[in-house]
């Protein structure tokens, strides 16, 4: 499998905080080593346009834990970049038209009538393979493209050169080189699931311009070397380059599940939930569209056939509800309260699109409850079980859906990401499920990132497998049987 030894360093973004991490890999031994080095917020900026993310904020702060990674081992060979999906910022040159927005901002809603009356939903499907999720990148366009129309501030689509996913907007600024990598893009709506590059006459379809969208990298491709400039700001050696991994986080945390892909599911868990399986193919049947079921693309051109579940938000965000009165929440003891509950709980719809926006989400569970004449949770504990219960039942039919549009026998459900710590959400998913969970690694996203990276620089080789099989080695993953309920 093995060739040589070296580090490398990962740059993860995720919708509440970045971390760049070094990844010490030994191919040889085949040992792989993880080495926090930085952790900083990220979230969501409301200004008079709307709902933005702070991307110059989030590229200051980080080059800083890159700065501090290469002070910390100055042997770092590479840099890799993951983020969330969907959102993009657009550039003009070398500026920036603003800051990009956030994919929960209210634009996105009003645009989805009008692009499905250029292109029914099921047309898209058989293109693009991709589950109904209005915050999907070809409904921004239309929504930008609708306010360049309107002479509304900020619509910039018109103006731009250049238009680069987040993962791609930084690699920007790190080397210079304008790309596309895969698997983020394949989530763009614009991106034939069948031949992995741009569908053009998709894109003249809907009016966009086919300028603007760069040309399409797979993970593992070197972007090049870092600006000579930046090199110096992080105190980088000569001849580190950034390498193209699976940019889109759930691509990355996939790529790192210690699983047989042939008979397992996977729950990549955070803010959201990605429920799904590998396969070698995409599945565009009228059964899997009218499912919702998504084919993304994946790292060594395998599908990451899933169903997006709202995830572990609805915790956090009630938590972070609940602390707007100065109450500090210590989110252990919550879901020790939470595993103690004996009465039943509501088992609400956590896909259902009130629960999207941020906000009061508990008092929104209970008007929920109220419409469909069940009981709402009385306590804080009862809230949090109950978020526990939904999400269980959540992940556990969409792995049955999974495995029926599939035809994947799934035996095995694997849960990586923040998910993994949460011990109740696992077993509650075992029991619903009737099935083992495997919980781990939670650093799925990071080790997906810094594999395919160590793969580019040699210091390993081999197929997915090959390269999940050292995760499971390095990350032993906790076994949750089902019980009866």
């Amino acid at each position: 499998m093995s060739t040589g030894s070296g580090t490398v360093a990962a740059v993860d973004l995720g919708a509440t905080s970045g971390r760049v991490i070094l990844g010490r890999v030994d191919g040889r031994a085949g040992t792989l080593e993880l080495d926090h080095v930085a952790r900083f917020p990220n979230g969501p900026v409301r200004l008079a346009s709307g709902l933005h993310w702070d991307v110059t904020g989030l590229y200051r702060d980080l080059t800083a834990g890159l700065a501090e990674a290469f002070r910390r081992d100055r042997a770092v060979s590479s840099i890799g970049i993951d983020s969330w999906a969907v959102d993009y910022g657009l550039l003009r040159g070398e500026r920036l038209l603003g800051e990009p927005f956030h994919y929960r901002d209210d634009r996105n809603a009003a645009a989805v009538d009008g692009v499905h009356a250029v292109v029914p939903f099921a047309e898209l499907y058989r293109r693009n393979g991709l589950q109904f999720l209005p915050f999907n990148t070809l409904y921004q366009l239309a929504a930008e493209q609708s306010a360049a129309d309107d002479g509304v501030v900020g619509g910039w689509l018109g103006l731009a050169d250049s238009l680069l996913l987040v993962p791609d907007l930084i690699a920007y600024q790190l080397t210079g080189r304008r790309v596309a990598e895969r698997t983020n893009a394949s989530t763009t709506g614009l991106v034939g699931v069948r031949t992995g590059e741009w569908d053009d006459e998709l894109i003249e379809q809907l009016g966009l311009p086919a300028s603007v969208f760069a040309p399409i990298v797979a993970p593992g491709d070197s972007l090049g070397e870092l600006r000579p400039s930046v090199a110096e700001q992080l105190g980088a050696p000569a001849g580190v380059e950034v390498v193209a991994v699976g940019s889109h986080d759930t691509a990355s945390a996939v790529a790192a599940v210690p699983m047989r892909a042939q008979s397992a599911a996977y729950i990549s868990c955070g803010t959201w939930g990605l429920v799904g399986v590998e396969l070698e193919h995409p599945v565009t049947t009228d059964a899997a569209r009218e499912a919702n079921f998504t084919n993304e693309a994946g790292v060594d051109g395998r599908v990451r056939f899933l169903h997006n579940v709202m995830g572990l938000w609805l915790l956090s965000e009630s938590v972070r509800w609940w602390e707007r009165d100065g109450t500090d929440i210590d989110l252990a003891e919550l879901l020790a309260a939470a595993a103690s509950v004996t009465v039943p709980v509501a088992v609400f719809d956590v896909n259902d699109a009130r629960f999207s926006p941020p906000g009061d989400l508990p008092s929104r569970i209970a008007e929920w409850c109220a419409e469909h004449g069940v009981p709402a949770p009385q306590s804080r504990a009862e809230f949090a079980r109950s978020i526990i219960e939904s999400l269980a039942e959540a992940f556990a039919g969409a792995v049955r859906q999974a495995s029926v549009l599939s035809g994947v026998d799934v035996d095995t459900i694997h849960v990586v990401g923040g998910g993994a710590l949460n011990e109740l959400l696992c077993r509650r998913t075992a029991d619903r499920s009737g099935l083992p969970v495997l919980a781990g690694p939670v650093e799925a996203t990071a080790i997906g990132n810094v594999l395919v990276q160590a793969r580019a620089q040699g210091f390993v080789g081999g197929d997915l497998e090959s390269m999940r099989a050292l995760v499971a080695r390095a990350f032993a993953p906790r076994r949750y049987e089902p019980r009866t309920r």
